[in-house]
């Protein structure tokens, strides 16, 4: 599945733990979002890694783990 940069997403399954998209990644616990959070795409990175905002933070989160949305705007 292709993602575009804005689009709204949320996890399909739990991550066993986030990753910060900051220039220093840090590990942070995976409670900090929750499956019907809903998050926008802030970024895409190569190996089909998406930075999303989400409510507690930006964080890295593979392609696979996230399902799109609503239709946007």
């Amino acid at each position: 599945m292709k993602f575009l940069i804005g689009e709204k997403v949320s996890l399909q399954v739990p991550m066993p733990y986030l990753k910060t998209v900051d220039s220093i990644s840090m590990l942070r616990p995976p409670d900090l979002v929750s499956l019907d959070e809903v998050g926008t795409i802030i970024g895409i990175r190569p190996k089909d890694l998406l930075e999303v905002k989400f409510r507690r933070g930006n964080f890295l989160i593979p392609a696979e783990r996230l399902k799109i949305v609503g239709n946007g705007n």
